[in-house]
C-alpha cells in the first residue's frame, strides 16, 4: 500500500511501510536463523586440539571425535565453496576436495588407523581454516 499518512505532530507526508516479505517468507528466515552456527567457534578449536594433542584419544572416544570433525569439516567446505575461493586459490580447492572425501570416510576398525583417520581430518580443518583466514572469509578465531 502506498498510501500517505500524515501524523499531526509530523508535517511531512510520510508513505505507509512496506514489509518485504511474506508471513510465509520470514517464518523461512527465522528457521534458518534459528539453525545457524557460526563457521568458527571455540568448539572447532577444541575439537581439533583434542585431536592433534599428545593426548591419543580412547576406542570410546574417536567415534565422538570423527562425528564432531565430521560437522566442522562439512560446514567449512560449505563456506569456502559459496565464499568461490577455491576459484582463487588451489591449496583451497584441494582441501575442499580432501574434506569432503575424508567427512565421507568410515572411521576404521582398527584403532591406530581411526586415531590416524581422525587425525587427518583435524589437519584438513586446521589447514582450511588457515586458508579461510588468509583470505577474509573468516576472522581469526578467538
Amino acid at each position: 500500500m502506498t498510501a500517505t499518512i500524515l501524523r499531526p505532530d509530523w508535517p511531512h507526508p510520510v508513505r505507509a511501510a512496506v514489509p518485504p516479505f511474506t508471513e510465509a517468507g520470514l517464518r523461512r528466515i527465522l528457521k534458518k536463523v534459528q539453525r545457524w552456527a557460526p563457521y568458527v567457534d571455540g568448539l572447532l578449536l577444541d575439537d581439533v586440539a583434542a585431536v592433534l594433542d599428545d593426548y591419543t584419544p580412547t576406542e570410546h572416544e574417536v567415534d565422538e571425535h570423527a562425528q564432531r570433525l565430521r560437522g566442522h569439516l562439512t560446514r567449512l567446505v560449505h563456506l569456502a565453496v559459496v565464499s568461490k575461493v577455491a576459484e582463487q586459490d588451489g591449496q583451497v580447492a584441494d582441501l575442499i576436495e580432501r574434506g569432503r572425501t575424508i567427512g565421507t570416510e568410515e572411521v576404521p576398525t582398527d584403532h591406530r588407523q581411526a586415531v590416524g583417520h581422525i587425525r587427518r581430518m583435524a589437519w584438513t580443518l586446521d589447514e582450511g581454516l588457515e586458508r579461510l583466514v588468509a583470505h577474509q572469509c573468516l576472522t581469526e578465531a578467538p
